[in-house]
């Protein structure tokens, strides 16, 4: 499964939380404040994200959503139904 995040900045405190949890390092925090005075977290590398949400389950501040997409959409063909077999 592939997975994509997207970090709320001006709701980031910079706590860091994200970026110990993300097991694929893909989450730093960044050089330029937000509005509210804080270095918040930034992605990086997000083509290696799994779409796992441990970072957004860390998140005290609510600031991550991730998506998980689905690399193969199932096949919406029907089956042809099954000749029956008469005794």
């Amino acid at each position: 499964m592939k997975g994509k995040i997207e970090i709320l900045v001006e709701r980031c405190k910079g706590c860091g939380y994200c970026v110990t949890a993300c097991p694929v390092g893909l989450i730093s925090m960044s050089s330029h404040f937000n509005q509210n005075g804080f270095f918040p977290a930034q992605t990086e590398k997000t083509e290696k994200c799994t779409g796992c949400a441990i970072c957004a389950n860390m998140c005290p501040e609510v600031a991550i959503e991730v998506y998980q997409l689905t690399l193969n959409p199932p096949n919406n063909k029907k089956r042809a139904p099954r000749a029956s077999k008469k005794p």
